[in-house]
């Protein structure tokens, strides 16, 4: 389907639905939601240039390996197999769950319900909440060893997730800062429809055309596991990897229940397409 999308025969975003249902993922299920990529590293500047590749977030690698320091610390971690891991891997967390995906779309229904009931019945500290998308960024980009996410298909199409039109009490943050609505890049001046309108520009540019097939392999093509995802810092914890376990043999139902639990929590690898 590769050539398609050098011909522009179908956009980005219509392609890269086509792959996750593929792959099983679906809007019905949170634990298996539809994963979208970051696609830009710009999120400072008063306007975007989507013909300077350095806006872009390199699309060759996982969020683990952003940046040189970060990939490193994962290499290390992986070789190390430090003592609180029961597997080599370098991620213990996930691009994609059901709190990532509630955390998300928290401002929305059902999805703030979903994600208070996943907090235990309230809404997260103000801090660890989704409040700003550069922020969100350098997180998974290059502070947070761990938060590896990835988006979801609204980033792309659907300004209503970033205003908290319902007035939900999200919380105060150690700053004093209220938490309303999303806070926006410079380049978007505030209008959640202008962040919409650009960031899906950005998914349609020439350079996320050239360079999307390098994180379809991460996501859903070989580079998903053995050796060339070692060697693509893309390996994950086992009980990730959904369709490589055969729960069915597993006897013990506490053991069982952990891996189940494990999988809900902390997300699922797609399947290969």
């Amino acid at each position: 389907c590769f050539p398609s999308l050098q011909k522009r025969e179908i956009s980005n975003f219509d392609y890269l639905m086509y792959l996750n249902t593929l792959a099983g993922r679906s809007y019905n299920d949170y634990m298996q939601y539809p994963v979208f990529p970051w696609v830009l590293a710009d999120y400072h500047s008063e306007t975007l240039n989507l013909t300077d590749p350095h806006t872009f977030r390199d699309l060759s690698k996982p969020m683990g390996a952003q940046t040189v320091e970060r990939k490193q610390k994962f290499i290390q971690r992986f070789n190390e197999v430090e003592k609180n891991l029961s597997a080599q891997c370098h991620y213990c967390t996930h691009y994609s769950s059901a709190i990532i995906v509630a955390s998300y779309l928290v401002r929305m229904e059902p999805f703030t319900q979903t994600f208070c009931s996943l907090q235990g019945g309230s809404f997260d500290v103000a801090d660890r909440m989704f409040h700003s998308v550069k922020s969100t960024w350098e997180s998974a980009s290059r502070d947070n060893m761990s938060d590896v996410r990835e988006l979801t298909p609204e980033f792309f199409y659907l300004p209503e997730f970033l205003t908290n039109a319902n007035h939900f009490e999200l919380g105060c943050m150690q700053d004093g800062t209220v938490l309303g609505d999303v806070q926006l890049p410079p380049w978007a001046d505030g209008d959640p429809h202008k962040f919409i309108f650009l960031h899906r520009q950005a998914l349609e540019s020439d350079y996320v055309s050239a360079h999307l097939h390098r994180w379809i392999d991460l996501i859903f093509g070989h580079k998903q596991h053995g050796s060339a995802a070692v060697e693509a810092v893309n390996t994950y914890h086992p009980y990730f990897y959904g369709d490589k376990m055969d729960l069915n043999n597993i006897k013990d139902p506490l053991i069982k229940g952990t891996i189940l639990g494990f999988i809900s929590n902390f997300g699922q690898i797609p399947k290969q397409v």
